[in-house]
């Protein structure tokens, strides 16, 4: 058995990156903080919310535009930042975003991140994501069988489909 630490909370957090971990999210919806956060973006596969600082969501609005409604189906990638500073100014880590998609060349913009004390983010181009290969299961079922050992005459058969499966194509 793996002993994992499950954190009792709605949102994401600093600690979901810790290793150096990246997470491409993709929105599912935004609306208004129902907690400290201004905005609550629900994203895919995931029943927490992303709560992004306003840094964060001006980087949003400058990449997107302030139309949340746009929003829906585009993709961020997160990232852990240990130097996030929290309210109280101590660093306690926060989520950063270094890629998002619908746009094509580098955002940047300087902001303020203490009173008198401004930085540099930028947003990079994230490419879209490949679109999901439709014959995907029956090339599986496929290598499946080629593993089990078939006879020479099937072997041909399995390599004539696959190569049209890949070709895009149905054999």
């Amino acid at each position: 058995m793996r002993v994992e630490i499950k954190k009792n909370t709605d949102q994401l957090n600093y600690e979901d990156f810790l290793g150096g971990l990246i997470r491409i999210v993709t929105i599912a919806d935004v609306k208004p903080g129902a907690k400290e956060a201004q905005y609550d973006i629900a994203i895919e596969s995931d029943a927490r919310f992303w709560r992004p600082p306003p840094t964060v969501l001006k980087m949003l609005i400058k990449a997107w535009g302030d139309d949340a409604a746009q929003w829906v189906g585009r993709r961020a990638e997160l990232y852990g930042d240990p130097n996030v500073d929290s309210p109280a100014m101590k660093k306690a880590g926060g989520i950063r975003v270094s890629r998002v998609s619908h746009i094509d060349a580098p955002v940047s913009e300087m902001l303020q991140i203490t009173r008198g004390k401004k930085a540099r983010f930028t947003l990079d181009p994230l490419p879209d994501a490949p679109p999901p290969n439709p014959n995907a299961a029956r090339l599986a079922e496929l290598k499946a069988e080629w593993d089990a050992g078939p006879t020479e005459e099937r072997k041909a058969e399995i390599t004539a489909e696959v190569q049209a499966l890949q070709a895009g194509g149905r054999p």
